[in-house]
């Protein structure tokens, strides 16, 4: 999966036409570059080995997560969500991100629901 040319995330984020439905975009050793719309909230889950991060490129992010704390994120702003802890990200409005997940990393960890998309469907057809 390793391009020899530049990625432009705006036009990655193009790409993407139903909201969250991450895209695989690149691979940094064991970690995927994915890209992703988002509006609404997903589902509360957890990843159980793995990190997390999240980076808004447009729009307005929260990350609810457990014990009643919120993250608000803008764009240019990233957090990342420490394996184990429940979470759930939230669009008032439609939002861009970037994901930097292991590749291990199930979309919505063990919760089954049906906007989890399983990575086949997240990489790039050849």
């Amino acid at each position: 999966m390793q391009n020899l040319e530049p990625t432009a995330i705006a036009d990655a984020l193009e790409q993407v036409t139903t909201h969250w439905t991450p895209r695989v975009i690149g691979q940094v050793n064991d970690q995927y570059i994915k890209v992703a719309k988002l509006l609404g909230e997903l589902v509360w889950h957890a990843h159980d080995d793995e990190d997390e991060m999240f980076l808004v490129i447009y729009g307005h992010l929260r990350i609810q997560l457990e014990g009643d704390r919120e993250i608000a994120l803008d764009p240019g702003q990233f957090f990342v969500v420490p394996k184990g802890v429940q979470h759930n990200p939230v669009a008032d409005a439609e939002v861009g991100i970037v994901l930097i997940e292991t590749v291990t990393t199930a979309h919505t960890g063990t919760v089954q629901t049906d906007r989890r998309v399983p990575l086949e469907r997240q990489l790039p057809k050849d």
